[in-house]
């Protein structure tokens, strides 16, 4: 797998990186005005080191932190939460909201009869909220966060469909021997399309500016 040139084509390398900083840029298409009611603040991050030369019955320098992250995962949580209900609120719609945390992320999702309209086209108004609510997220602990909204389950069954495709398409360049590229998609649906790929031991890398940026799964050299 090779580096591509002008950064228009590059080996995947997204699960590394922060998805505010990877391209994963929605238009708020209507949400602008919502975004003046996120509050400001700053707040600390917490680090450690894991130190091997501590007695046993001693807490590990490196236990502390993962304690540390995981609170602060949640403190990232309850403050989406909190944002999101407001939005909810503005919007006048029902919904229940849950809090999570998967991975080295937080999760909030949002579960109700009808929002079909907080996820529109493509997932594309729920690519806009997820931004303003990382924004809100931003201002209010001075840091940049991965956290991710979900609505009505859209990005489980998403992930489910995309994980297939690649697969398949993993499948296809196995028996013809020719790189294959897909459709345009968001950086959460390229990553879930690359983890796919790589579990059927193949390589891909992402291909193109967004927002036309789009996997191409590479046969094996």
């Amino acid at each position: 797998m090779t580096q591509g040139e002008n950064a228009v084509a590059e080996p995947y390398d997204e699960a590394a990186q922060q998805y505010p900083a990877d391209g994963e840029e929605s238009p708020a298409d209507g949400e602008a005005g919502l975004a003046a009611a996120v509050p400001s603040g700053d707040a600390p991050v917490a680090d450690g080191s894991v130190s091997t030369a501590q007695p046993a019955h001693m807490p590990q320098a490196g236990d502390e932190a993962t304690s540390v992250d995981l609170a602060e995962l949640e403190l990232e949580g309850e403050i989406a939460a909190d944002y999101v209900e407001g939005l909810l609120d503005v919007a006048d719609l029902d919904g229940d909201i849950d809090m999570d945390v998967e991975g080295d992320r937080a999760l909030v999702s949002v579960v109700g009869a009808t929002l079909d309209e907080l996820v529109g086209p493509r997932g594309e108004v729920l690519e806009a909220l997820q931004e303003l609510t990382r924004l809100a997220v931003h201002r209010q602990t001075g840091a940049r966060t991965r956290v991710m909204l979900d609505v009505g389950g859209y990005r489980q069954r998403r992930r489910a469909e995309l994980t297939e495709a690649g697969r398949l398409a993993a499948d296809e360049v196995k028996r013809t021997g020719v790189a294959k590229k897909l459709g345009a998609m968001n950086p959460f649906e390229r990553k879930v399309v690359h983890d796919a790929v790589a579990a059927a031991g193949l390589s891909s890398e992402s291909e193109g500016e967004e927002p036309d940026r789009r996997v191409v799964v590479l046969p094996a050299s």
